[in-house]
């Protein structure tokens, strides 16, 4: 490898920064008429391609027909090239590659060096973006469509019937309504993500802001005819976090809980500590769990888990992959809100380095549990 790089006239500090580049890096020659081959490959690019790239054609790394007639055409015309292109595999990869002429090498050849950017995350988060405004575009228009249906409706042969009026109105103020909480779950998700980065500082009681979103919620709570169990296990009460982000968390958690579970029935909330990172990963019950989210590193010595199980018909294993995904229904299970808040839930968890596990079946019901770092104790 040093030997292709000093023929070249690399000395040893261009060589290790050729080494350690992040990007794929290549080193193309070929004469008049001859296949282009590889003269060299820096690690990201044997990483990459796997293969022994000295010496091999070019076509047996970069085998894409639009990339190799475009790093031909730099060869034979001495002039810059660039072009896009994708790979297929477990997981399609899109790169963008630069070719860049070298002049000749000391046996007459033409040479150029190929760079390789990875655009994959980029063209990933473009597609989020796209498929984000999509759903948010689809979940406005409709009720804004059945508002201007109403007005319209009101303006003509309804206006003069209270009880059509009566009627289109309380549909109206639905909508409206609807239309306000999906603007404050995109501006609250859009805020959240903002500084998703900075982990937060404050202590905060979980236990009494459990309570606190409890008694908040005793209107819906009688309204359904549903009522909320809950248990605070010793040592389950101060985590490190943002008390206002946390209520959003155990608000959506247990406001989803509370419609799903069916007239007379019980929501439970569970707080109770765990020891280790192991600890508050483990589920509740067996086979039916799911992690929709785990922190990068156990940077907590231990951890409150906060569970919140309903009573509700439960929810089949293909769905809960895509539960915290933005906009993400269960076909047939319309709750009425506006799909965002276990996205809201997410966000929020990963924000306080914590946890996030599902665990549900058709039938049975549905736990959601989040695990939070502890505050630690004293010194």
């Amino acid at each position: 490898m040093s030997e292709v790089l000093a023929k070249h006239g690399a000395g040893p500090a261009a060589q290790l920064i050729l080494e350690l580049l992040p990007e794929p890096v290549i080193l193309v020659r070929g004469g008049e008429g001859e296949t282009p081959e590889i003269a060299y490959g820096n690690q990201a690019a044997r990483e990459v391609f796997r293969i022994e790239l000295a010496g091999a054609p070019l076509g047996a790394a970069l085998r894409r027909p639009e990339v190799l007639e475009a790093i031909e055409g730099a060869l034979a015309t001495s002039a810059p090239a660039e072009v896009a292109f994708e790979t297929i595999g477990v997981q399609p990869r899109f790169w963008r590659a630069f070719a860049r002429p070298l002049g000749l090498d000391g046996d007459g050849a033409r040479q150029l060096v190929v760079v390789l950017r990875d655009e994959t995350d980029a063209r990933r988060t473009e597609r989020m973006r796209a498929d984000f405004l999509a759903n948010a575009s689809h979940e406005l228009r409709t009720p804004l469509a059945s508002l201007a249906g109403f007005v319209e409706t009101l303006r003509t042969h309804a206006k003069d019937d209270p009880g059509a009026r009566d009627k289109f109105l309380g549909i109206m103020a639905q909508q409206a309504t609807r239309m306000a909480r999906l603007v404050d779950d995109l501006l609250s998700l859009s805020r959240i993500e903002l500084n998703e980065h900075i982990a937060p500082s404050g202590k905060v009681d979980l236990a009494r802001t459990v309570q606190d979103v409890s008694d908040a919620m005793r209107p819906l709570t009688e309204e359904r005819g549903v009522s909320i169990a809950t248990n605070v296990e010793p040592g389950a009460t101060s985590v490190v976090g943002d008390r206002d982000q946390l209520v959003q968390v155990i608000q959506n958690l247990v406001d989803n809980a509370v419609k799903y579970t069916p007239r007379g029935g019980v929501v439970r909330i569970l707080l109770q500590p765990a020891p280790s990172l192991e600890a508050a990963r483990a589920p509740s019950r067996p086979g039916v769990g799911l992690s929709l989210l785990s922190p990068d590193s156990a940077e907590a010595s231990a951890y409150v888990v906060l569970r919140v199980t309903d009573e509700g018909p439960g929810i089949a294993r293909q769905h809960l992959p895509r539960l915290s995904e933005r906009f993400y229904r269960v076909e047939g299970q319309r709750s009425g809100g506006t799909g965002l808040g276990l996205a809201i839930v997410k966000h929020v968890v990963n924000r306080h380095r914590g946890g996030f596990v599902v665990e549900s079946a058709e039938g049975e019901g549905s736990t959601f549990s989040v695990y939070l770092p502890a505050l630690p104790p004293p010194a």
